[in-house]
């Protein structure tokens, strides 16, 4: 007998005690058909583990800064590229091939990779995230109003679907780590072993917080009834699933799903046979088609083309698949296409592409019989047990494809798609949209008016949309590989949900709430100094004091500098600059922004780093960037600017000796007006030897 598949809750190992009592459902080989483990959640307390979550993962994750979070999901990521070849193994049970471990388990590492990085980058080293500038809310600066994102309290629970076990839950788990809320896994029966082996692997690499992230291998009978506010639902699946398990938690729960979609791509009419577009179209189609066994909520349903170039699609994708899909067990040499998850699932698919054909379509590519495949041992021949297909191709022509529904409404989910003619730009939108909301379009043509009318109408009906030319498309990420940077998800049909999309999927696990306050609270709650806040210019210059000194609200305030009308011509001659309002008095005073010669805004900001500098060697390493810049009132000859210079935002960096110091600098001139404003940005040390240090 086989084993029964673990699930890892309240940070241990755990299957049913009474294992020859249970009914336990069986998992089998994609390939043969031999049961390769069995799952059950049988006396799990299910509450219990959301407890675990909600306490002890709450208060694990909440002890952690965004960057310290970024930083496990880099190790997490090492941790789980170190041991791949062991998730490449198992996954060959589901019918992965080489090819498709790169989406599923590169891919999910590849998504740790980015978030770490980009919670490094784009979010502070604290536990708030300020959303856009302060909001002014009183004409003597005393009371502010400002927009911040806190973590949500509860867990964020995860239901996938099983072609992607590793991608799938990883997609879900990094933001919402990075967010600082745990998370519960339920994997999709038919390849949860693949997703027990890449959560064993996090756990024996000892870098889990206590409670952030747990593992139910079965059914989970009560648990969306009994989540909360502050909870949240991610699912991956059917439509109608996703109504059913939506209609089962309490209003207040988030919930969030990425449903079956009838994607599209459409070849421009410029795209012709024998032009780069055309041939890019062709690879990228029977990519989709191979790829996962066509097992992809991103895959091409509808391959919707000009009428005329129909059957040169056809002819062209047959010679692609006679030379290159070898269908067969992933585990033998040479194959590039495995089978379907189950046999159920090739059934489905059967079922599905005959309705098809029923509704109009025709089979042009491929057979609904079972396909003679390579076995593991290498030989050829039939595969009992085995869940395979053979790539197929559904023809519509133009009258069926506008006057049909069923190819707008079926989804056959395997190595199926539909070709549909469409006689004008007009026709193949209406196409598109028929499909009533999609996770992706591709649009495949070199004409930017093409693309433009294309993208203008379906562009409300996708969550995404690739622009495929010749310029890209050997760069191009394809049309059904979603990438961590951009949304993922889809209007409609698609689900109504949105995940990835970078920074966007951790505001997902996070609440946004207008604080209101004074430049004192506000400065307190957020961890940004505002106007108006206490300010310190009184002892040591900031720029001699290291990260461990450094304070928010350290100052500077400079003495004053008188502008001449020869720096201003010396700043024009030395830079190049000699735009008219600097050096032609008649002309600049007839500008209606200028009094007369007015000096460069440059300048002025170059002269403010000299006011507010301290030149010696400390621990400013160096001035990294400037953001923010914003001129005001202009100066002119005579005029005298001072500078003021506060210490903003502290960010140290979790690996480095150094961290980023954001600076309010603000000009004001003689007669205390706003000359300009902004951010600079430096790169501080975190520590500093004193000058009797310096000295011993």
């Amino acid at each position: 007998m086989t084993r029964l598949l673990e699930s890892y809750v309240q940070d241990a190992w755990w299957s049913p005690a009474d294992t020859d009592d249970i009914d336990a459902t069986s998992v089998r080989d994609a390939s043969t058909g031999e049961e390769v483990g069995r799952v059950s959640t049988a006396g799990l307390d299910l509450p219990a583990v959301l407890t675990h979550a909600r306490t002890v993962g709450q208060d694990s994750l909440g002890a952690l800064t965004f960057h310290q979070r970024a930083l496990l999901l880099k190790q997490f990521a090492i941790a789980l590229s170190e041991r791949k070849a062991e998730l490449y193994a198992l996954s060959a049970h589901t019918g992965a091939t080489a090819r498709d471990n790169l989406s599923d388990v590169d891919g999910g590492i590849g998504v740790l990779f980015t978030y770490s990085s980009k919670g490094r980058r784009e979010l502070p080293n604290s536990r708030i995230i300020v959303d856009g500038p302060p909001e002014p809310l009183s004409k003597d600066g005393s009371f502010l109003g400002r927009h911040v994102y806190t973590r949500l309290s509860g867990v964020a629970v995860q239901i996938n679907a099983f072609n992607f076990p590793v991608w799938g839950a990883l997609e879900k788990f990094a933001p919402a780590f990075l967010a600082g809320v745990p998370t519960i896994v339920k994997p999709a029966t038919p390849t949860g072993y693949v997703a027990e082996a890449w959560v064993r692997i996090l756990v024996e690499s000892g870098l889990l917080p206590a409670g952030s992230l747990q593992l139910v291998s079965g059914s989970v009978p009560g648990l969306l009834e009994a989540l909360d506010l502050g909870d949240s639902v991610g699912f991956t699946g059917s439509a109608a699933t996703a109504e059913r398990l939506r209609s089962r938690v309490r209003h207040g729960v988030r919930f969030t799903s990425e449903t079956d979609s009838i994607n599209a791509s459409v070849l421009g009419p410029d795209a012709t046979p024998g032009t780069p577009e055309f041939d890019a179209y062709v690879r990228q189609l029977f990519a989709e088609l191979v790829t996962k066994a066509g097992q992809k909520c991103t895959a091409i349903r509808r391959a919707i083309v000009p009428e005329e170039v129909r059957p040169a699609i056809v002819e062209a994708l047959t010679q692609t698949i006679s030379t290159r899909v070898v269908i067969g067990d992933p585990r033998a040499e040479g194959v590039t296409m495995g089978p379907l998850v189950s046999t159920e699932q090739r059934d489905e698919v059967r079922r599905s592409v005959r309705a098809l054909v029923d509704a109009g379509g025709h089979l042009v590519v491929g057979s609904l019989e079972d396909p003679p495949v390579r076995r593991a041992d290498g030989t050829t021949g039939p595969a009992d047990g085995g869940a395979f297909l053979e790539p197929l191709v559904v023809s519509f022509d133009a009258a069926d494809a506008e006057a049909g529904s069923a190819v707008h409404e079926i989804e056959a989910f395997g190595p199926v798609t539909s070709l549909l003619g469409y006689r004008s730009i007009d026709e193949a939108v209406a196409l598109v949209r028929r499909g009533g909301g999609s996770l992706v379009t591709s649009v495949a043509t070199h004409d930017p008016e093409v693309a433009v009318a294309l993208v203008s109408g379906i562009g409300a009906y996708n969550g995404r949309v690739l622009v495929l030319d010749r310029d890209d498309a050997r760069t191009s990420t394809g049309h059904g590989s979603p990438v961590p940077h951009l949304v993922h998800g889809g209007p409609g049909r698609a689900g109504g949900g949105e995940e990835l999309g970078g920074i966007r999927a951790v505001l997902h696990y996070m609440q946004r709430t207008a604080i209101q306050g004074t430049p004192r609270m506000l400065t307190a709650l957020t961890g940004v100094w505002h106007t108006g806040a206490a300010a310190d210019a009184t002892g040591t210059h900031p720029f001699r004091k290291p990260l461990t000194d450094l304070r928010i609200g350290d100052r500077v305030d400079s003495t004053e500098r008188e502008v001449t009308l020869a720096d201003i011509e010396t700043f024009a001659r030395f830079t190049g600059d000699t735009f008219y309002a600097h050096m032609d008095e008649d002309a600049a005073a007839a500008n209606p922004f200028f009094p007369g010669r007015v000096a460069h805004g440059y300048l002025l900001v170059s002269w403010a780093a000299g006011l507010f500098v301290d030149p010696d060697p400390g621990p400013v390493l160096a001035n990294s960037g400037l953001e923010n810049l914003r001129f005001v009132t202009p100066v002119v000859p005579g005029d005298r600017i001072r500078v003021t210079l506060t210490a903003k935002q502290i960010t140290p960096r979790e690996t480095d000796e150094y961290g980023e110091v954001r600076w309010d600098a603000v000009i004001r001139n003689d007669r205390d007006e706003l000359v300009a404003e902004y951010d600079v940005l430096t790169l501080v040390a975190k520590e500093w030897p004193t000058a009797a240090e310096a000295v011993a």
